[in-house]
């Protein structure tokens, strides 16, 4: 048996096996949360990775931004 790291659905933190929370929805999909936090803000408050702040995603995004940005600039 192998175990393996997965990656939190909304923040993108790794978890270790035989931690975090697994939600199935009703369409099959299954999703992966490190903390509860991030239980709450996906499917309780249904915010979305890409504007929360703290987010991998939103780094992401951040920084293609910033990186358009500089671009235009040029």
């Amino acid at each position: 048996m192998v175990d393996t790291t997965r990656k939190c659905s909304f923040c993108g933190a790794s978890i270790e096996p035989g931690t975090g929370k697994m939600f199935v929805k009703k369409d099959g999909t299954i999703l992966f949360f490190d903390t509860n936090k991030c239980y709450k803000n996906m499917i309780e408050l249904k915010r979305v990775a890409r504007t929360t702040e703290w987010t991998e995603k939103a780094a992401i995004e951040k920084a293609a931004r910033l990186k358009a940005a500089e671009k235009k600039e040029e």
